[in-house]
């Protein structure tokens, strides 16, 4: 909870990507919030106030992953939000004539997209959402200390600079800095 709402303020992509990884570890302990102060919740160390608001935000989104029907996979609606929310904006800033840097780095990624999109499982999902899968995959190789390719580096690579970019201008347009989108 901590976490997520500091990286939620500072890096909206890295607020997704801890989100999705909330999401798995409540279904790897399956739904059971014992079991999720056992192995995560204790670990933190945190005094009994805050230790109590973490298990009851952890609780919040068991009970929001169980009414919304996503126990096997899937995401939340408030994260799916933000996703669309992001989608917008990419979709805002590739139109924009401000916006080159954007633009620039969006057509350098563009190839990884397109290859990421032809290996899937014919699932249509944004751009957006495939550049946040590719980078979830690589964080859950890296964790799972998988051997991971130049290629895949380098395509992670590139990626992630387009998330940056992406995480930047949404930060600047919640902050009103954000005024050259419909030039």
């Amino acid at each position: 909870m901590l976490i997520a709402k500091k990286l939620k303020q500072e890096n909206i992509i890295e607020y997704l990507l801890y989100m999705w990884q909330v999401e798995d570890i409540i279904r790897a302990n399956d739904f059971d919030i014992d079991r999720i102060n056992a192995t995560i919740i204790s670990k933190f160390g945190q005094p009994q106030k805050e230790h109590d608001e973490i298990c009851e935000w952890y609780n919040n989104l068991i009970d929001m992953m169980r009414r919304e029907d996503i126990k096997v996979k899937g995401h939340l609606i408030i994260n799916q939000n933000t996703l669309n929310d992001l989608t917008d904006l990419h979709n805002q800033l590739l139109k924009s004539s401000g916006e080159n840097d954007y633009i620039n780095t969006y057509y350098k990624t563009l190839p990884f997209i397109v290859e990421l999109r032809a290996k899937s499982d014919g699932h249509e999902v944004s751009e957006i959402e495939t550049c946040l899968s590719a980078l979830y995959g690589y964080l859950l190789m890296r964790m799972q200390k998988k051997e991971i390719s130049g290629e895949t580096q380098a395509a992670i690579s590139q990626i992630g600079s387009l998330m940056r970019l992406l995480s930047q201008k949404y930060n600047e347009d919640r902050e009103g800095r954000l005024d050259n989108l419909n030039e």
